[in-house]
């Protein structure tokens, strides 16, 4: 259901051009919840400015610490605004330097006008004076809620602070998704090509202990003498105002001393989001020397792990909970020696250092900053609104992934991550699907684009159609067939081929003529050999693929295929298990729609019962308390026995023939719950299932693997990301 309203929630923190972590982070959490929830939610900043001057400003205006009298005209702001139902305060001890007295009075109004209050912790003190103490212990009396983003930092929260548990709620740092690029063109823009790259970023000062790295470079210029240092990041400003350069000049002597100028670069900016991901993407090893043991978070370790860079790194709390052994090294504080030994050791195994990038980008996608955004309005809607459904907005349609996955031949059947796995080859599965989902693509906009991918995949199938009008499915990087065509049964492959065939047909209207004939040609081969196959997906591809024939000798396959469907069905079928076969496995939704097809090809009412009474069933068992859960490749369902909680293994696949069956029964029923279930489902994609995870990964236009019983798949291979694009193009008429 959609809301005509939305609910305001107001964001008190600092924002920039400001430059401090707290302003970054917080324009970046808004940013993902107005991308992920822009139909629920009018999001408000309130900047936190260190003195009137300050020209940034918001809706509600700003708070001028300095002024006590802000806090005041702030809360009545919050107050006349109606729609705000939550203030989300982003917490640093030093914001309020001076004005603690001030601060908590002002949570103690909003919290006697009963405002839901959530109070998000940057740093936690692990010992405490009792100052202190009764400070923490007022922000928690007057918040509903306490975020912090470690269950370190939760654990002194209740142990020291004694704050209820309950209270307390650990949503990690935000880190952003690691783009689809091109490292070596990275490297020429930098002009470090033939480098291996070490890198730190941040504001800088004392605390950054930069000069542990620059002690420890000759030991590893020793070892690997193309290494070069990045020094990413401007000086902090209030040190910039108390004491100018002072810091960075250090830094600067010491690189003189040891004659090390050739393997240092300072690059003296405050980074946008995209070039500090362009530096991250290129390092090889990242290096955090914080020498601050008490450091609660640091978003410059996340963003650097959620990049794939293996780390070495001091042992704040932070790193001590996150960074295991095949992430990354910890060596002890200003320990030059250690961290000399610990990159040596990384940049000497290629095949470790791949291996961490892997394990690292698998690891962090959970705090990627789409899934932070979830976790965030999960919590403000058990605060505000119980009884809501979250509204997730529908991503724009991105065919970026699908041209990276195109080579010369085809759709690359594998990806690693977010590029093409040459090695795994080329399906003829594949490439079927994405015909089809390119078709739809061109029927939607008429993008010339698209010419060329439906010719390349139409051509793939007819490659893959052997001389007796049958079809192989795997066909190696090299163009040859492989031996796995031999051991796998393919009526499924075929059926699919029949089926995207038929899709061309049925765009005759606006395709070219060579491509119309081809796919005739082939459709017309294919077909008599229809009726030898009794898959049954096979024959629901097929009966789909047949339809857009209009003659009656297709009409009369579709019906032979039928009728097969509709005997197995009633052989099957009880009064509590309505379905085709004793079990459910995969894409179980095209064979109901494939029957609902065949009754409006043949007018046979048999036909549509059963495909009513399938579907209904079969809707049964996947949509639970209004969430999809498709049936798992990892524990089939049987009849007789209860569908197990699901435990991983839901493919994209099984979500988007869903959609499509959902399409297609909307249309033919007008039955307004099919309609509202097409969005239950696709949202699926987007954060609405158990572990509550994106799916689709809107920066590559990719889409993950699977969905695991506690993460996801991150390599975007051909049938996830076909899937997607096949179920978000449904969606266009939905939106």
């Amino acid at each position: 259901m959609i809301s005509a309203t939305k609910r305001g929630i107001a964001f008190l923190s600092t924002y920039p051009p400001r430059a401090c972590g707290i302003a970054t982070y917080t324009t970046d959490l808004m940013k993902a919840i107005a991308s992920k929830f822009e139909e629920s939610f009018r999001l408000i900043p309130i900047p936190i400015v260190e003195d009137y001057t300050s020209q940034h400003d918001g809706p509600l205006g700003k708070l001028d610490i300095a002024d006590p009298l802000s806090f005041d005209n702030i809360l009545k702001n919050i107050l006349l605004d109606r729609d705000i139902k939550l203030l989300c305060i982003e917490h640093e001890f030093g914001l309020f330097v001076g004005q603690e007295t001030k601060f908590i009075s002002f949570l103690s109004d909003l919290n006697a006008a009963q405002l839901a209050i959530v109070v998000t912790f940057h740093t936690v003190l692990p010992a405490p004076d009792r100052t202190l103490l009764d400070h923490v212990s007022q922000i928690a009396y007057n918040c509903s809620q306490i975020i912090v983003m470690t269950q370190g930092s939760a654990d002194i929260l209740a142990d020291t602070y004694k704050i209820p548990p309950n209270k307390i709620t650990v949503i990690a740092h935000g880190t952003h998704l690691a783009p689809a690029i091109d490292k070596h063109a990275i490297l020429e823009h930098y002009s470090l090509v033939g480098n291996k790259i070490l890198s730190t970023f941040g504001l800088l000062g004392p605390s950054k202990s930069i000069e542990t790295t620059l002690y420890a470079l000759p030991a590893i210029i020793e070892q690997n003498p193309n290494v070069k240092f990045l020094i990413l990041g401007m000086t902090h400003p209030n040190l910039l105002r108390s004491e100018g350069e002072k810091y960075r000049n250090q830094l600067e002597a010491i690189v003189n001393q040891y004659g090390i100028s050739d393997h240092v670069r300072f690059v003296n900016e405050f980074l946008s989001t995209e070039d500090l991901l362009a530096y991250l993407s290129i390092t090889d090893v990242y290096l955090f020397t914080s020498k601050d043991p008490l450091q609660a978070v640091s978003g410059t370790f996340s963003y650097a792990l959620s990049s794939g860079c293996p780390i070495v790194s001091t042992p704040i709390p932070h790193v001590k909970e996150v960074l295991k052994e095949d992430m990354g090294t910890i060596i002890d504080f200003e320990a030059s020696d250690q961290l000399a030994a610990a990159v040596n050791q990384i940049l000497d195994d290629e095949v470790k250092l791949s291996k961490i990038h892997h394990v690292n980008l698998q690891k962090m996608v959970e705090t990627s900053w789409q899934n932070v955004a979830i976790a965030h309005v999960c919590l403000f809607e058990l605060l505000i609104d119980q009884e809501r459904e979250m509204i997730y907005s529908i991503p724009p349609i991105n065919l970026d992934h699908m041209f990276r996955m195109s080579e010369e031949l085809g759709f690359v059947q594998f990806a690693d991550i977010s590029s093409p796995d040459l090695a795994s080859g080329y399906a003829l599965d594949d490439n079927a699907r994405a015909l089809i989902c390119i078709l739809h693509h061109y029927k939607l906009y008429e993008f010339y684009e698209d010419i060329a991918l439906i010719q390349k995949y139409l051509n793939f199938i007819g490659y893959c159609m052997q001389a007796d009008g049958t079809f192989l499915n795997y066909v190696d990087r090299y163009g040859d067939f492989t031996i796995q065509n031999e051991q796998e049964n393919l009526e499924d492959a075929n059926g699919r081929a029949v089926w995207a065939l038929g899709e061309v047909v049925g765009m005759a209207n606006l395709l070219p003529e060579r491509i119309v004939k081809l796919a005739i040609e082939l459709l017309e081969r294919a077909s008599k050999h229809a009726t030898v196959y009794y898959s049954t997906r096979s024959m629901a591809f097929t009966i789909k693929g047949l339809s857009f024939m209009k003659s009656h000798n297709y009409t009369t396959i579709i019906e032979i295929l039928a009728d097969r469907l509709a005997a197995m069905f009633d052989h099957e079928s009880t009064a509590d298990w309505q379905w085709y076969e004793s079990y459910l496995t995969y894409g179980n939704s095209v064979i109901p729609e494939a029957m609902l097809i065949a009754y409006e090809t043949t007018a046979n009412s048999r036909y549509r019962e059963i495909a009513c009474q399938s579907f209904n069933f079969l809707l049964s068992k996947i949509i639970v308390d209004n969430e999809v859960h498709v049936i798992s490749n990892k524990g089939w369902a049987k009849r007789g026995q209860p569908i197990t909680e699901s435990q991983g293994g839901e493919q994209p696949i099984d979500v988007a023939y869903t959609i499509i069956a959902l399409d297609r029964f909307y249309k033919f029923t007008k039955d307004e719950q099919y309609k509202n279930t097409i969005r239950i489902v696709f949202e699926w994609f987007l954060g609405r299932n158990h572990i509550r995870q994106i799916v689709y990964n809107p920066v590559t236009g990719g889409c993950f693997d699977g969905l695991e019983e506690y993460a996801v798949n991150i390599n975007q291979g051909a049938e996830s990301t076909i899937s997607y694009l096949m179920a978000r193009l449904k969606m266009e008429h939905y939106t």
